[in-house]
């Protein structure tokens, strides 16, 4: 049950933000790899600080990436191109510490080499996803408010809109709900880095106007409170400010907050990575299920065994909200989506350059080609097998 008023706050971080710096560059290197070679094994980490990139884990690919070359490429589209930012593409020391795939791994995943026969699990663990009708993404809203916060701060300042923006920035979002629905948003919290030469007010006037309002104006009302920068200035930011690490912001990467979280992160691994393309198999079917009315929410969750290509387990909770028998819920995902990560990887054709796409502004609720994960096209097929 629903508590009658509740207050529920998530929060999203920009492509500058020193931790999501590091997953686009582990997926741009990983993007750079399944291009040239689709079944290429990786995963790539990534830390930084002041005028350092370091990558380093574990690769087995037939091609050459010129990782140098990624990562700089990457952090200049980021927006670090500016030594004045206090982080610059072309000054940045990059080291690189990449060895190959451990064979005891390999051999649980490789088709017909592990004690499955098939293509294993290429960890163990647990993936969970979440699906909900609040919004029309299927996501709950404030990760939905919250990323098109961050997202429309990296508009401003990419089309100089707003110029004295800098690359690193924070959003968060707190919606009031009544009885399980959201009603308003209650506080709304931007932090963005900025240019030395620019007042407080004239930030905050600039951003209620020209960020916060355009996104959240339906969910603003007299009592909203905004906290602009709430300490006052920002001017030192990015890898300066703090240290980045890849798969550091896995609730931004996923609901906020809502839902469960198995606790893998998802940047620099490849598809075989059950971390990865289960987490979005769990998603796919969570949402085709809330889609075709099923429930008005919904969690799934996936488990394997490393080598092992059946999941151990398969889960769901619908909190309350199912129209028809958990249990024959449960039937219909067994019967209508395929659990195995070879045929994961075959439903959601993972094996693309797609990754680096993901890796800011959260990996759920966006509706575009990469994301097939997204898609609903199980919906009517369930809601007709489940007479509704």
């Amino acid at each position: 049950m629903s508590k009658a008023k509740h207050y529920f706050t998530s929060e999203s971080v920009t492509e500058g933000h020193p931790d999501k710096m590091c997953d686009q560059i582990s997926d741009a290197i990983l993007d750079a790899m399944i291009k040239d070679d689709p079944a290429t094994r990786a995963g790539i980490e990534t830390a930084t600080k002041t005028g350092l990139i370091l990558v380093f884990g574990e690769v087995t690919t037939k091609t050459y990436v010129d990782v140098q070359n990624v990562v700089r490429k990457t952090i200049k589209k980021i927006g670090y191109d500016n030594p004045e930012y206090g982080f610059d593409c072309d000054a940045c020391s990059v080291l690189i510490s990449l060895s190959e795939q451990s064979p005891d791994i390999a051999q649980g995943v490789d088709e017909g080499k592990g004690i499955d026969q098939e293509q294993g699990a290429g960890d163990q663990g647990m993936m969970f996803g979440f699906a909900t009708n609040e919004t029309p993404e299927l996501m709950p809203l404030p990760i939905v408010l919250a990323h098109k916060l961050t997202m429309k701060l990296a508009d401003v300042r990419k089309k100089g809109e707003l110029n004295w923006v800098r690359p690193d920035g924070k959003s968060q979002v707190t919606i009031e709900y009544q009885n399980g629905k959201p009603i308003r948003a209650d506080a709304i919290v931007i932090s963005t880095q900025h240019a030395a030469d620019i007042t407080h007010d004239e930030i905050e006037k600039e951003i209620i106007e020209k960020v916060i309002k355009p996104i959240c104006s339906e969910w603003i009302d007299e009592n909203t409170k905004f906290h602009v920068n709430p300490t006052g200035a920002f001017v030192v930011g990015g890898p300066v400010a703090d240290a980045g690490l890849t798969g550091r912001k896995i609730i931004v990467d996923t609901y906020g907050g809502h839902g469960s979280h198995g606790g893998g992160a998802f940047s620099g691994k490849d598809p075989s990575k059950v971390d990865r393309s289960a987490t979005y198999m769990t998603r796919y079917i969570a949402k085709n299920i809330v889609a075709a009315g099923l429930a008005d929410k919904c969690e799934v969750q996936l488990a394997y065994a490393i080598g092992i290509a059946n999941p151990v387990s398969v889960l769901i909770d619908t909190f309350g909200t199912n129209k028809i028998p958990e249990e024959k819920i449960e039937e219909l995902i067994q019967k209508n989506f395929k659990l195995k990560p070879a045929e994961i990887i075959e439903t959601l054709n993972l094996r693309r350059p797609i990754f680096e796409k993901t890796a800011s502004y959260g990996h759920f609720g966006r509706n575009e080609p990469e994301f097939t994960w997204e898609k609903t096209d199980k919906a009517n097929d369930l809601k007709k097998e489940a007479g509704l």
